[in-house]
């Protein structure tokens, strides 16, 4: 499976934390490091500004 998929499932709430390291073959501490690398790697959106009258 996808890692990159498990860990979006992770995020929406689908699948613990537990069930996530489990998954990708890691204990919790590495899935933690893991998460913030890929969280470091993704672009970041940009924010939308509201207009003032």
């Amino acid at each position: 499976m996808d890692k990159r998929k498990v860990i979006a499932a992770y995020r929406r709430g689908l699948i613990s934390v537990h069930e996530c390291a489990q998954i990708l073959g890691l204990d919790n501490v590495e899935l933690l490091g893991y998460m913030r690398e890929s969280r470091a790697s993704r672009p970041k959106a940009d924010k939308k500004q509201s207009v003032r009258t």
